[in-house]
């Protein structure tokens, strides 16, 4: 099946292979084994990815991203797997460097980090006493460090907030070139990933922001003499299959929501059917983005299951299989 493109005017289109795996944000099962079951059972399925949010702070449930990561990579035998986004200021970027070029080595090369700055209204800023300013500055230092230490066998840096001499790490990520995708959607995190990425995952936006900040990745990537592959964008979709309200739409509504930057659930979640959901999936590609994390918003292994049995009968396949067309230069 080949879904016809519907991009605006002026929009250069390309076909593109469609990837979706499916992300876990808070803890939504009933005890720890379900977290591996539900792992396996989407690699038994045949799903691309496996993805894990990070947030340190909060009385919900949530996993450390990097323990996950190394937890699936035992769990685990062909599955990709990924952390959606780990804030690199919350943590020393030779630790940081060493944990993902660990986990990359034990997995046998099935790491794909994506990292970011984080928010001001974060709390882990305030429960640690730290101050957000600069956080940016300082994460594109260790940013440059993760880069460098995974691949060079000797690392020198001064900067304004890490000096290293003769850092050196082994054994190295099984990926000759681990990837080091970002997240953001101001400004700096367009120079960002234009500078050091070599991929950007979108955060809760709606479709009509997409594209204008892969086209502005784009732009500043080829300034930059390294434009980004056509086919590492990627877009995070929180969803529902079913005509019910799912617990996890609460974290899209009232404060949680101002401080996500959500205006209107509608715009950064879908709810309702399968045929709907390749629909979403259809018009982000257009906006150019090929790689997707699906998070269900419902709780419990059953619920969850019967989430991913719709997922894997009803979109993935149309998705992966519909051929569709990226914009390489949204309109």
């Amino acid at each position: 099946m080949r879904l016809q493109s519907s991009a605006g005017d002026g929009a250069m289109l390309r076909p593109m292979a469609i990837r979706c795996g499916i992300g876990i944000a808070s803890f939504a099962f009933e005890q720890a084994r379900q977290y591996f079951d539900f792992a396996q059972r989407c690699e038994a399925a045949g799903v691309d990815s496996f993805w894990q949010t990070d947030r340190l702070v909060g009385g919900e449930p949530q996993l450390e991203a990097m323990a996950a990561m190394a937890s699936l990579a035992g769990a685990t035998e062909k599955i990709k797997f990924g952390m959606n986004a780990v804030v690199v200021g919350y943590r020393d970027p030779l630790v940081l460097a060493k944990q993902c070029a660990t986990i990359d080595f034990l997995s046998g090369g099935r790491l794909l980090p994506v990292f970011g700055v984080g928010f001001d209204g974060d709390p882990t800023w305030k429960a640690t006493g730290r101050d957000p300013a600069g956080r940016g500055r300082r994460a594109n230092e260790a940013l440059t460090l993760l880069s460098r230490l995974w691949s060079e066998d000797s690392v020198d840096f001064s900067g304004e907030f890490y000096r290293y001499e003769g850092a050196s790490i082994s054994p190295r990520p099984v990926q000759k070139r681990l990837p080091l995708w970002i997240g953001g959607a101001s400004p700096a995190a367009v120079r960002r990933t234009a500078k050091l990425g070599t991929g950007w995952l979108g955060g809760l936006m709606p479709v009509d922001q997409l594209g204008p900040v892969i086209a502005a990745i784009r732009a500043a990537s080829e300034a930059e003499g390294r434009p980004i592959d056509h086919d590492h964008y990627g877009a995070t979709v929180p969803f529902h299959l079913g005509d019910d309200e799912p617990p996890g739409l609460a974290r899209f509504k009232g404060p949680r929501a101002k401080e996500l930057g959500i205006d209107d659930p509608s715009s950064a979640v879908h709810l309702g059917t399968a045929k709907g959901l390749v629909e979403r999936i259809r018009r982000n590609a257009e906006a150019g983005a090929s790689k997707f994390v699906l998070l269900p918003l419902t709780r419990g292994e059953s619920a969850l299951r019967h989430q991913l049995d719709q997922l894997v009968a009803e979109v993935i396949p149309e998705v992966e299989a519909a051929g569709f067309e990226a914009a390489l230069s949204p309109a």
